[in-house]
This record gives structure tokens, sequence and C-alpha cells, in this order.
């Protein structure tokens, strides 16, 4: 079992645009946001500083964490209500001891959930509120099998509907809790480290799909 530290958190893209209308007109299992990152001009932060980096790399959206006990994360600058969201992911680099997964209801840099995998079989939901972090339905990171070790790949899976928040791993459901702090809120990706530093995940084919 892992316990989740409380986050240092390092945000690289704040601003946010409503989907209004985007969502009044797509229907159910119909796509509100897809990127593939394969073309570096849709707006995704790219940047670096000693904590880590984000930015485009051969097709794919990759985060380094080159710092202990931080998260780096970016959100797709959209709002949205419910929504079941999804991506890839691999490990490139770095210890099996990490933490990556999908944010979603993102309000800012202080108030958010997020569901996350490790490259070792852990996972966790946590909501992020006024900048503290708390684990939702369980102490500690648990272990699932679904999750697969190594370099993965991975199919990460969040769903945020009404009050249920359910997280998927290759397809298999892994965590369901409940909350009603957020209602609406942006959508995104986030990768940390723990105890060691250098942590690299590439990220591919994020969507945020409409239940």
């Amino acid at each position: 079992m892992k316990k989740l530290s409380l986050f240092i958190l390092t945000i690289l893209l704040t601003a946010c645009q409503s989907t209004f209308i985007t969502d009044l007109v797509t229907q159910s299992g119909q796509a509100l946001y897809h990127d593939d990152f394969s073309d570096p001009t849709n707006g995704w932060p790219e940047g670096s500083d000693a904590v880590g980096s984000l930015g485009y790399s051969q097709g794919a959206y990759r985060v380094v964490v080159n710092s202990a006990g931080y998260d780096l994360w970016a959100v797709s600058r959209q709002n949205y209500g419910d929504v079941q969201i999804e991506v890839d992911t691999t490990r490139l680099a770095g210890t099996s001891d990490n933490r990556f997964g999908l944010i979603c209801r993102y309000q800012d840099s202080e108030n958010f959930y997020v569901f996350i995998i490790s490259s070792d079989g852990y996972y966790a939901t946590a909501i992020i509120q006024n900048g503290t972090s708390s684990l939702l339905g369980q102490e500690m990171m648990a272990y699932n099998a679904a999750i697969i070790h190594g370099d993965g790949p991975n199919h990460i899976r969040f769903d945020c509907i009404g009050n249920a928040l359910t997280g998927y791993a290759n397809g298999q459901l892994v965590a369901i809790v409940n909350d009603s702090t957020f209602s609406t809120g942006d959508a995104g990706l986030l990768a940390g480290a723990f105890d060691e530093s250098g942590v690299e995940i590439g990220f591919d084919n994020f969507m945020v799909i409409k239940p």
C-alpha cells in the first residue's frame, strides 16, 4: 500500500473557455474534445524549469518531473459538466513508483479531482480542495491487477458523472467513489513523483466524451 503525500503542485496552464454550445449539439457517446497531440499548435503548454517540463514529443504529450514530491499537469482550456475522459499512457523513463492520470472538474490550481495510477500497479482517486489533497474512499493508494506494470501501456478512463467518480484501467473498473464538492470544470493530465525524481510519462489520444 502507498500513502499519497500532499501534492506540491506546479501549474503551467490555467486558461479556460466555455464549451456550452458544443455540449448542446453533442450526442451522448460523442466526443466533446479530442487531441492525439500530433499538432503542436493545438495549445497545450510547453515549457520547462527546475521542477520538470511539459510539451509535445513524437506525436504524444510528454510530462517530465525532475523533483521528488512534485506534480505537473495541463488542462484542455475548456469547461465541462458530466464527462467521460480517456487517455493512453506510457512510462518513458524513471521509477515505477510514480503517479499519473486524469483530472476532472478542474476549478483552478487548488481545486479539482484526479484519478491516478502508478507503473507498479497502484491507484487512487483524490480531491484537491483549497490546495490540500485528500484521498476519496481509501486511506492509501491500493493495488489492482488491471494496471499494467513497467512501461505499460495503460489506457486510463475517468468518469465524472453527477456525484459519482469512477476510475478504470485498461477497460476494468478499479475505483468508484462519490463526492459533490465540484460539479463542473476542466479536464486534463497529471504526472508526479514520490520520493524519486526523473518520472517521464507519455500521453496520447486524450478524449473527453459526453456520457
